[in-house]
């Protein structure tokens, strides 16, 4: 997808989203460059200084989620991005930040769709949020171990859970490359943050 079309995508989400809503909006630009609906498990390819991580997603468990996803991807939002938090034996975590950590803007955020059967599992990729469990916007993580504490348990503020919508399934050699980089505090973390940059330089969805 070229940049005008990238651009012309975002400024269409941010009109129609005061108008429709968030999810109508984002659920409008899930298609391809060529116009066409992407399939009901489509992949997304992250292209990193690392390597590449492609990612199944799960559209039919997940579809604010995916649809919210893949609008951010179409959009172009995603490249330039780092992975900003990653912690060994947890996650890593990314899509929000620039390289010298500045926050990237957003739309609004999301339903929470955890309790959709999926878990946070070794390679599943989920959205970070906020104490609110509605609050997932741009940034996600990828489970480097089973986090069953992660899991929906129930409606409620402790039992909500971090929603799980797609997984890797090619490149997770990358991703436990970076969780062998050592990491500090750095700018508004004070801990977490890798020591060698490790950037989103593209991202499409197939």
């Amino acid at each position: 997808m070229n940049n005008t079309v990238k651009y012309l995508s975002l400024t269409i989400t941010l009109l129609l989203g005061p108008l429709f809503g968030t999810q109508q909006a984002f659920a409008a630009l899930a298609v391809n460059a060529g116009g066409t609906p992407i399939p009901a498990e489509t992949k997304v390819t992250l292209h990193t200084n690392l390597g590449d991580i492609v990612i199944k997603l799960y559209s039919s468990r997940a579809p604010i989620t995916v649809a919210n996803f893949v609008g951010y991807v179409n959009s172009g939002h995603y490249e330039g991005t780092i992975f900003h938090r990653v912690i060994p034996g947890f996650m890593a975590q990314g899509g929000g930040y620039t390289s010298n950590l500045m926050k990237k803007p957003s739309l609004a955020p999301i339903l929470n769709e955890a309790d959709n059967g999926l878990q946070n599992k070794r390679g599943t990729v989920a959205m970070a949020r906020t104490n609110d469990p509605h609050s997932a916007s741009t940034q996600f993580f990828i489970n480097l171990v089973n986090n069953g504490m992660l899991d929906h348990s129930g409606k409620n503020a402790q039992g909500w859970g971090y929603t799980v919508f797609g997984k890797v399934i090619k490149g997770m050699d990358v991703v436990d490359k970076m969780a062998r980089i050592p990491t500090r505090g750095r700018g508004p973390f004070r801990s977490d943050v890798p020591t060698e940059t490790i950037e989103i330089t593209g991202a499409e969805a197939q």
